[in-house]
């Protein structure tokens, strides 16, 4: 008989946030520290339960989202489109492989400014700020599928004397969709980050210009609360595209390792 085992995050995730709120509680009672510098968890508790029951956060929590979604899917269309081209055309990829590196070696905060004086305070600045930090784990992890469809694959595709589209949607998006996949994991994690920052350096709505609100009026619990609501939703974008693993490639070692049952 088979049966499932109990995740083992299950357990130990709880068990470490038990532990680690107990730690913060412990150092925040004995050390002495300033609870302006640190509040107690109680503390937070209280701002986050304030903060979700404020009307205005919705339409803050909204903003951020909207903003990393659209940035996200910018980095997906633009990094997907172009790591494929590059992927399949060596002499590009060699031509332009400088340009996109420094894209991203130069300091995306650096950055931010000009994309507020180009695109305004409004959110279109955010969601370039959010399309450049997620694009390039996307490109660069479409480019490396690309390149390693299997070569046996390809002889017997050109056996076959199939076109290019033809070969692309039997073989080379499903073949690449792991490395792709895995870019996204990544994107759209820098995808938040970098709405959150464009929000810290410009603008008046999102959840980074509340943190930033938040301790501009000496408010550390609940700057803290909004840390941990923005943690969430980039946890819960995260699982949105680990979810999207297992829709679009099951066989895959990375997702069929998570769900494959045990004898018991």
């Amino acid at each position: 008989m088979k049966r499932r085992p109990i995740p083992t995050a299950w357990i130990t995730t709880p068990a470490l946030i038990v532990l680690f709120i107990a730690a913060w509680h412990l150092y925040v009672a004995w050390s002495g520290v300033s609870k302006f510098i640190i509040p107690p968890p109680l503390a937070v508790w209280e701002s986050l339960v304030d903060l979700l029951g404020t009307a205005s956060t919705l339409r803050h929590a909204w903003i951020t989202l909207y903003e990393t979604l659209v940035g996200f899917f910018f980095a997906c269309i633009i990094g997907v489109g172009l790591g494929t081209v590059l992927g399949k055309t060596a002499w590009l990829e060699q031509a332009l492989n400088p340009f996109i590196i420094a894209t991203q070696v130069v300091p995306k905060v650096a950055l931010v400014p000009l994309f507020i004086l180009w695109f305004g305070f409004g959110t279109e600045s955010k969601i370039v700020v959010a399309t450049v930090l997620a694009f390039f784990p996307i490109l660069t992890n479409t480019v490396l599928g690309i390149k390693s469809v299997d070569s046996g694959h390809n002889d017997v595709m050109t056996v076959l004397n199939a076109g290019r589209w033809q070969r692309f949607i039997t073989l080379e998006l499903p073949s690449s969709l792991p490395a792709v996949l895995a870019g996204m994991e990544v994107g759209i994690v820098l995808a938040i980050i970098g709405a959150v920052v464009g929000e810290y350096l410009g603008g008046s709505t999102g959840l980074g210009h509340l943190a930033v609100a938040s301790l501009n009026d000496y408010k550390v619990g609940m700057m803290f609360a909004v840390i941990i609501l923005l943690t969430a939703m980039g946890f819960l974008l995260y699982l949105l595209v680990g979810a999207l693993k297992k829709l679009l490639i099951p066989w895959h070692d990375s997702v069929a390792s998570k769900i494959r049952p045990v004898a018991g």
